[in-house]
């Protein structure tokens, strides 16, 4: 699979050259990177970078964790938890449970795997290169580790049962993992769509359907009882911000292949090394 080639049509959205930084501290990273990704290949670094990013954002969720305890004894954004939920009550039928079930489902533990693959063999066919693969999974990966470990942290309990629409959930209930994981696998599908499209239109839609799909996923779960508000919100700030490192992780391996780093390390710089 040529993952040079590949990946050389992915360097800009629009008129964004990604592997241009405008910051001090982004050129000094990217020089940093390029000359790592010259000496060890590319795509190495990449996956480098990204095991690194995970370890980064579990921690993230632990002080995210801290936080939202603070605020809790605090008593203060999680006085809206309840209001929400009741004004959510008033909003329920048969019918409308069972279409946002239905919908909620597709962000669930089967339903976003299956959209995720769907995706990812697209990609790698039309691509020809593994980055997409790496992408995807990385992102998939750190956001299930953040799901577990937020959950684990925290411990809260979900809402009561008699306000919950069925089939019920009992794993503890910070952070909302159907809102953190949509709104990362969704998030870097829109991105991986973004990098082949010409059209402002066609990006423009991209964003609008990847948005709007994210909000009403979180949405959906405050609506059937099965998580808090807070519990959302978190879930949509730690996704936005994995989202930001995988994101970063890629234009940082884009700008070391347009300076001349090669995907994989060079077998002569191997050997000698």
């Amino acid at each position: 699979m040529d993952t040079e080639r590949g990946d050389a049509a992915d360097r800009t959205v629009g008129e964004v050259d990604l592997t241009r930084w405008r910051t001090r501290a982004g050129r000094a990273t990217a020089q940093g990177w390029t000359a790592l990704g010259h000496r060890y290949g590319a795509m190495p670094l990449l996956l480098l970078t990204l095991a690194v990013g995970i370890g980064i954002a579990v921690v993230a969720t632990w002080l995210a964790s801290e936080v939202y305890d603070a605020v809790r004894e605090a008593d203060d954004v999680a006085v809206l938890d309840r209001p929400v939920l009741d004004w959510a009550l008033t909003l329920r039928s048969p019918v409308g449970d069972r279409l946002v079930t239905w919908w909620t489902d597709i962000a669930g533990t089967i339903g976003m795997p299956i959209v995720a693959l769907g995706f990812l063999v697209g990609f790698t066919i039309q691509r020809r290169a593994w980055t997409p693969l790496v992408l995807l999974v990385a992102a998939s990966g750190g956001s299930l580790l953040m799901t577990i470990a937020g959950k684990d942290l925290i411990g809260r309990a979900r809402p009561p049962l008699s306000d919950a629409v069925p089939p019920y959930e009992h794993s503890p209930s910070f952070p909302s993992g159907h809102t953190l994981n949509a709104t990362v696998i969704v998030g870097t599908i829109v991105y991986l769509l973004l990098l082949r499209q010409s059209r402002v239109v066609t990006r423009v839609w991209t964003i609008v359907v990847g948005t709007l799909f994210v909000l009403s996923v979180g949405a959906s779960r405050v609506f059937l009882g099965h998580h808090w508000l807070t519990d959302v919100l978190a879930a949509w700030a730690l996704g936005l911000a994995w989202l930001a490192l995988v994101i970063t992780a890629h234009r940082l391996y884009l700008t070391a292949l347009r300076h001349g780093a090669e995907p994989t390390p060079d077998a002569d710089i191997v050997k000698k090394t």
